[in-house]
């Protein structure tokens, strides 16, 4: 059993170690990448919920971060990147997060969440502490932009997130933690 667990861990480390990647390139390129990101993943939570659009607008800042997920029976870990904008005072700032959770899955996605901070405290606090502990629950066949998945939204005091599946075939029911930081390197 030991050797199982020891393999698991292993292949959910190597395959998340290229998941969620920037790449090569310029701290430039690499900011563009994400501010592409940011105006692709908004552009399709408009879509598909038209009165975040408003909710965004009066908000005081919100987040946008691209991750990747594998699932390998009893544990799950992810890795991506993201930024945040705080609308209060302008300011940008790009982090990387990683993720860790235990319970039932088997699969893998690629998956976008949106944070929308309701007061500068709760966007201070996100950039300064980074850290997030919950649980999930879903279900996701999706390739190509064909296919379906089952997410929601939650709250968080004075967050909202929403998630929704790029890609990925995956069902799970995990409780896990999720570390944000601020990347040195694009700051």
């Amino acid at each position: 059993m030991k050797n199982i667990l020891f393999l698991t861990f292993l292949l959910v480390s190597l395959a998340i170690g290229g998941c969620a990647s920037m790449g090569e390139g310029s701290v430039d390129d690499k900011r563009q990448i994400l501010l592409d990101m940011e105006r692709e993943v908004l552009s399709e939570l408009y879509r598909t919920k038209p009165d975040t659009r408003a909710q965004l607008g009066t908000a005081p800042g919100y987040a946008v971060f691209s991750n990747a997920n594998i699932n390998l029976l009893f544990f799950a870990a992810g890795t991506g990147y993201g930024l945040v904008n705080d609308k209060v005072t302008g300011k940008t700032t790009y982090m990387n997060m990683a993720e860790g959770g235990v319970g039932l899955g088997f699969g893998v996605k690629d998956y976008r969440i949106v944070m929308v901070f309701h007061s500068a405290d709760a966007i201070n606090d996100f950039v300064t502490n980074g850290w997030t502990f919950g649980g999930n629950a879903d279900a996701s066949a999706k390739a190509s932009g064909k296919g379906g998945s089952v997410e929601g939204e939650a709250y968080y005091g004075d967050v909202t997130v929403y998630t929704f599946t790029e890609n990925g075939l995956a069902l799970q029911a995990m409780v896990k933690g999720t570390k944000f930081w601020v990347d040195k390197e694009l700051n």
